[in-house]
């Protein structure tokens, strides 16, 4: 345990900021599963809506530097090329 108080404090926002992080990553990779999901199942209607659901919570991490701003880039070109027509 550290014992300077900028320290302590450092360790209490660190812990703060990764259970955040976990939240948004989490509900990204459940929205991505869901889309996936509906692009299994040919229903365009959800996919374009999930799609749109995904590419907001892509760019909304990468502008908060949960994930990287490439990462964002490819995972939505990835998941472009998926979307049934």
């Amino acid at each position: 345990m550290a014992n300077i108080k900028s320290s302590k404090k450092r360790i209490k926002v660190a812990e703060k900021k990764r259970v955040q992080n976990k939240a948004v990553k989490s509900e990204l990779s459940t929205y991505v599963k869901k889309y996936k999901a509906a692009v299994e199942s040919k229903d365009v209607e959800a996919s374009k809506e999930l799609l749109s659901k995904c590419f907001s919570l892509l760019d909304g991490a990468a502008g908060d530097n949960v994930i990287h701003a490439n990462k964002a880039a490819r995972q939505k070109a990835k998941l472009s090329a998926m979307q049934p027509k």
